[in-house]
């Protein structure tokens, strides 16, 4: 490969780092040409953007990020696939659907600006919350009390109109 070619993936790659604020890292060592299709078909439709790629040229782009990307040069062995999503969780939940064969196996993640190595933390990947599942539940417990206090005065409204019912109904 040309160092032109060569440059041009490395800069690719920066990019793509910059871009996304998640990746994870995948071997793909196992994987045949049509399980590899089925996995960028389902990654298309997760919005995951799956990229197979030279170790060498990723340890560049890594060295040439504004991030210490240090903790993951170990895990750059072997055939790596890199996945980059806006969301931290829906590799994991997309890795999870093969945990039975082991293929493609968790290497390392960057998610939520902190490291995960190793395929054992593929658990805690998928049960971290999107930041739209946050705010979601930031909203259903800020409506809660609000919800409360209506019914209750709801059914407090109409207690009182019944008492006030039955007074004035009772003969003086």
């Amino acid at each position: 490969m040309k160092k032109e070619i060569k440059d041009t993936i490395i800069v690719g790659l920066g990019e793509k780092i910059k871009e996304y604020p998640h990746f994870y890292l995948v071997d793909v060592s196992g994987l045949n040409a049509e399980q590899t299709s089925t996995l960028r078909r389902k990654c298309f439709k997760s919005e995951i953007k799956m990229v197979v790629v030279k170790n060498t040229l990723l340890h560049k782009a890594f060295e040439d990020s504004e991030i210490d990307f240090s903790p993951l040069y170990d895990c750059l062995v072997g055939n790596i696939a890199v996945m980059f999503s806006n969301t931290a969780n829906i590799p994991a939940k997309l890795l999870k659907e093969y945990k039975k064969e082991g293929i493609p196996a968790l290497k390392a993640a960057y998610a939520e600006e902190g490291f995960f190595i190793g395929a054992d933390k593929l658990d805690e990947l998928a049960s971290l919350k999107s930041k739209n599942e946050v705010i979601a539940e930031v909203v259903a417990l800020l409506q809660s009390p609000v919800k409360n206090v209506l019914s209750s005065l709801q059914s407090s409204a109409g207690t009182i109109h019944g008492v006030l019912k039955t007074l004035g109904e009772r003969p003086e």
